[in-house]
């Protein structure tokens, strides 16, 4: 430990709070790629299970476009639920923690619109990137296969 005076204790501060914040960043991170595998992972599983559906409407003549675009908006939908769920949760759990943690009160805590919104965004992004090889996989489902159930 050395002596330091009152820059180099806040400098060292501002040091451990850097590194908390770097860390977060990264589990964050993390939780976002596993999200999108598990986006993946329920897309298709869907594609796989709605195979024989998806071989009967290509049949009666839907385009594969229409056949991809069904499937992007699938993978929104899930997505966007897990968001706004997680906003839901996350904005009464933190107002908590802030009133645990610094005594202020409960109601009197500041919503990060912008953040907030960036992240939906950022989601919706995400989402569509994820269903990409699914909802390929989907538009070229062999009609004829597909309907016989092989």
């Amino acid at each position: 430990m050395a002596v330091t005076d009152r820059e180099g204790l806040v400098e060292q501060g501002v040091d451990q709070q850097r590194f908390a914040f770097t860390l977060m960043y990264a589990m964050f991170g993390v939780a976002i790629v596993i999200a999108v595998f598990g986006v993946v992972n329920t897309l298709v599983l869907s594609v796989m299970e709605r195979t024989q559906e998806i071989g009967v409407m290509r049949a009666v003549g839907t385009k594969r476009l229409l056949v991809r675009r069904t499937i992007r908006a699938e993978s929104i939908v899930i997505s966007m639920f897990g968001a706004l769920l997680g906003v839901l949760v996350g904005v009464p759990v933190g107002a908590v923690m802030q009133h645990a943690m610094f005594g202020q009160l409960l109601w009197d805590f500041t919503m990060p619109f912008t953040v907030i919104g960036m992240a939906l965004v950022g989601i919706s992004v995400a989402a569509v990137m994820a269903a990409m090889w699914p909802a390929r996989r989907a538009a070229g489902t062999n009609m004829l296969e597909a309907i016989s159930g092989k």
